[in-house]
């Protein structure tokens, strides 16, 4: 499929698998956007019991309801781009049925085995062993469409601009391992929308999401200031502010946990500071096992004792009892990678303008797609 250039010469067939999970669909597009050539997509809808049970992990299209999902059949695609355990799976009956000559992209941890794959990505949160087949990349990638921030814009400037500048956009988000979210997290985040409006003489903008606890929910909506604006989410809510906020606050303070949402202003170039969250008991006990996994998955390969940890990091992958290291997120190494680069500040210390320069991550993925043939 390639020239004696390295440049291919045959486009191969592509299929991209996805599913209902918009944010991992997000991910998978936007590597389809910067492909050179087309890719059909093949939209699967789960059985009732496994839109949120979890089939078992094998070569399958047991758990998918084939009367709502696209066909599935010859002649088999060369590559596939997928994402989340539910569609690799597919995915992986897809490259059975070609008699395994097709290769698979999968973006995010495996559920499976990694060298299932002819190549995984993921963003830097994510401690994966230095396998052949991995690539590391810096941010995760999701976008949010441009359009559709105008769009919001357009409805909500009018509610926006009655009120004092700058507009602070405090987005909570809730509960993820290891973080917990308690009284004090209400309590602290109260503070930090009261630092708004006395040092900044804003206006917090303060936004819950699904997983944000109640507990969480009721002390903000008792406690904030009189000049915050707070909509508490709601699946029946036609109106969220989300979309309407990323185009027009001056800053965002986000909760530890939603590296979608940081994501997200940081590729609109906005102002971002992460707001901490602590961890219960369990979860500084859980952080530990999180940070060895970054220190021994992430070799500079800089000296004679990183290649060897480099290679101690992928015989790990072999032995089972090392194996809760591995496809692990740690957090916390995410959020110092973001400060040390430039591209967010920890709640309470003054917005900075974000001047690096965004990391090439589409490009990069593209160019070893392009390798594998």
């Amino acid at each position: 499929m390639s020239g004696r250039n390295g440049r291919l010469t045959v486009t191969p067939r592509t299929w991209v698998i996805l599913s209902d999970k918009r944010g991992d669909n997000g991910q998978v597009e936007t590597i389809v956007d910067a492909l050179p050539w087309p890719a059909e997509h093949k939209y699967v809808h789960m059985r009732p019991q496994w839109v949120l049970g979890k089939p078992r992990y094998r070569p399958s299209l047991d758990h998918l309801d084939l009367s709502r999902s696209d066909t599935l059949e010859g002649p088999w695609p060369d590559l596939i781009i997928t994402v989340g355990r539910r569609p690799s799976m597919v995915a992986l009956w897809v490259r059975k049925q070609s008699g395994n000559k097709t290769k698979i992209v999968l973006v995010g941890k495996p559920s499976g085995h990694m060298l299932d794959f002819s190549l995984v990505v993921a963003s830097a949160e994510n401690q994966l062993p230095p396998m052949h087949n991995f690539l590391p990349i810096t941010l995760p990638l999701m976008r949010v469409g441009p359009d559709d921030v105008a769009s919001e814009v357009l409805a909500w400037q009018e509610r926006f601009d009655g009120l004092c500048k700058p507009l602070i956009a405090m987005l909570v988000g809730g509960e993820t391992n290891p973080f917990i979210m308690n009284r004090q997290v209400a309590n602290d985040l109260v503070a930090t929308a009261h630092w708004v409006v006395d040092e900044l003489g804003g206006t917090p903008y303060v936004t819950t999401s699904r997983r944000t606890t109640p507990e969480v929910v009721e002390i903000l909506r008792r406690d904030l200031p009189e000049q915050a604006v707070f909509y508490a989410w709601s699946a029946e809510a036609e109106d969220n502010p989300y979309r309407a906020l990323l185009g027009c606050a001056d800053g965002f303070i986000v909760t530890a946990d939603s590296v979608s949402m940081m994501v997200e202003v940081i590729y609109l170039h906005k102002p971002l500071a992460i707001f901490p969250l602590p961890g219960g008991w369990l979860g500084r006990i859980d952080q530990r096992r999180r940070s060895l996994a970054h220190w021994l998955f992430n070799p500079t390969l800089d000296s004679t004792w990183d290649r060897w940890r480099h290679r101690l990091a992928r015989g790990f992958y072999y032995v089972d009892i090392f194996k809760v290291l591995c496809a692990t997120r740690d957090f916390r190494a995410f959020h110092r990678l973001l400060v040390d680069k430039g591209l967010a500040v920890w709640s309470g210390q003054p917005f900075v303008q974000p001047s690096a320069q965004l990391p090439d991550d589409a490009g990069l993925v593209v160019r070893r797609i392009q390798a594998l043939f």
